[in-house]
């Protein structure tokens, strides 16, 4: 294992790290943009070096978002919307840098429980699922896309989401291979020379995650930025680590929160924060402390959604179904060095996955010595103009998307495309992390069901092949009843 350990993986690891603080410290910026445009670069590096990068930017891209939530009330990340309820109101009391360094350990914290996890649980169930044949397979797929439908802001909107990624993904030559007759589908008149392969995914990741990012922060105008004099890094109280006393129950509850949501494939950092949050205030001797300058709330929001990272790659290891949007870009950088993730992954690379659980380790290390000792240098970041950012991000985000299949200029299209869907997407209410896990995910599914129908030949073989085909139909059921019921109260609170 200590030979994984190079000089470049750990700098890559570093400043991968580095820049993804960066992204998550301006708004607007996320730890799935930063890894959507740093992507193309993973393939001249291999597939260990590549994932070091990848992963120091999802560690330190969600990690960065505190640093604008608690200066400046903003979120830099969607996972750090409950970090601004009590870390704003202790930067306006001028204890900024206090508030933090709070949120630095406990993001630390949640990040190694996470990884604990991972360590622990992902093996186990790859070694189940490998027992899993083409109908039980086909099953987890329709009850991950059930569950991130369930949990979507608009339970019919986020099924119609991802069928849609699904349909988009179909669009191609039907291979003989896959159970086809080898002939296009899908494919309008006249564009067959282009989609006779389909839409390559690594265009489309960039361009839902990075080109629609953009798109969407130029429509709401490019501000000069704040002045250094917005930012209230002083220092009233100094920071202590017996703040921490008595709120170990807190850290790792709200960890273990968060790693669960990431778990559940394309929920998301912002609902791991907010379940965190709640919990913690629940439970809290003194709830009516919390939206008013508490350091338990910070605890709990930053907790919580480090703790997704490590949980979201359980499925994505395991199962090869992405945890968030993020992981589902970590699924391009396997496609580039041409392996699939899934059951087999963990037997058969042993190193890659040693790799990735060092990298991790690394990254979290890395993200608290240099949030911690530098903060006030990377809280500077927030001051940085984006007329200054936007066209050097546009610009990576073209020639990744040019050279990721050695220069076929129909990809820089399939950028443009998906770029100008994700932000017309958001504006029609299309939930984008189901559509983009059922585009990666719809080739497979298809294949396993016709695969199924192959070897038994009846639709009953879908439920009466197993009894765990059988329990993964009343997961599904439950996750669909579930939301109804929870959509019904809350229209009725309303």
């Amino acid at each position: 294992m200590l030979e994984l350990i190079t000089p470049l993986f750990v700098l890559l690891i570093v400043g991968g790290t580095m820049v993804g603080i960066i992204f998550g410290s301006i708004p607007g910026m996320t730890a799935t943009m930063a890894v959507a445009v740093c992507l193309p670069l993973t393939y001249s590096l291999g597939l260990e070096n590549g994932l070091a990068l990848l992963l120091g930017l999802y560690v330190g891209g969600i990690s960065g978002g505190l640093v604008p939530a608690i200066l400046l009330g903003i979120p830099g990340t969607p996972s750090s919307i409950t970090t601004t309820l009590d870390g704003y109101p202790m930067a306006q009391k001028g204890e900024g840098e206090r508030a933090l360094k709070i949120g630095i350990v406990a993001s630390l914290s949640g990040g190694l429980i996470s990884l604990l996890v991972l360590y622990l649980f992902a093996p186990a169930l790859a070694d189940f699922a490998i027992k899993f044949s083409y109908v039980e397979k086909f099953l987890i797929i329709l009850f991950a896309l059930t569950v991130m439908a369930a949990l979507s802001s608009d339970m019919l909107m986020g099924i119609f989401s991802g069928f849609l990624g699904i349909f988009i993904a179909l669009i191609g030559t039907y291979d003989i291979s896959d159970g086809g007759n080898g002939k296009y589908r899908l494919i309008p008149p006249g564009t067959e020379y282009w989609l006779d392969g389909g839409f390559s995914l690594l265009p489309v990741l960039i361009g839902l995650f990075g080109l629609a990012a953009i798109l969407e922060q130029a429509e709401l105008g490019v501000p000069k930025g704040h002045s250094a004099s917005d930012l209230q890094v002083k220092e009233r109280s100094k920071f202590s680590f017996s703040i921490f006393r008595g709120q170990g129950t807190n850290v790792v509850r709200s960890s273990l929160i968060g790693t669960f949501v990431g778990i559940l494939p394309g929920v998301g950092g912002s609902a791991a924060s907010i379940l965190s949050y709640t919990n913690a205030k629940t439970f809290s001797k003194k709830p009516e402390n919390f939206g008013k300058g508490e350091p338990a709330g910070i605890i709990a929001s930053e907790s919580g959604n480090n703790g997704l990272t490590g949980g979201a790659l359980v499925p994505l290891l395991s199962l090869g179904i992405p945890g968030d949007s993020t992981t589902a870009l970590l699924i391009g950088a396997f496609t580039l060095q041409g392996i699939q993730v899934g059951p087999l992954f963990i037997g058969n690379s042993p190193d890659t996955w040693n790799a990735m659980i060092i990298a991790m380790l690394i990254a979290n290390i890395a993200m608290f010595a240099m949030m911690y000792f530098a903060i006030r240098y990377f809280a500077k970041v927030v001051t940085v103009a984006k007329h200054l950012l936007f066209p050097i991000i546009l610009m990576m985000c073209v020639i990744g998307a040019y050279t990721i299949n050695y220069g076929i200029m129909f990809d820089v299209w399939t950028l443009l495309i998906f770029g100008v869907f994700g932000w017309v997407a958001t504006k029609l209410r299309l939930e984008i992390a189901p559509f983009i896990i059922g585009f990666i995910l719809g080739p497979s599914a298809e294949v396993y069901f016709v695969k199924s129908l192959e070897s038994f030949g009846d639709l009953s073989i879908f439920v009466t092949k197993s009894w765990i085909s059988v329990v993964l139909w009343l997961l599904i059921i439950g996750s669909v009843a579930g939301s109804v019921m929870l959509s019904r109260k809350t229209k009725t609170s309303l």
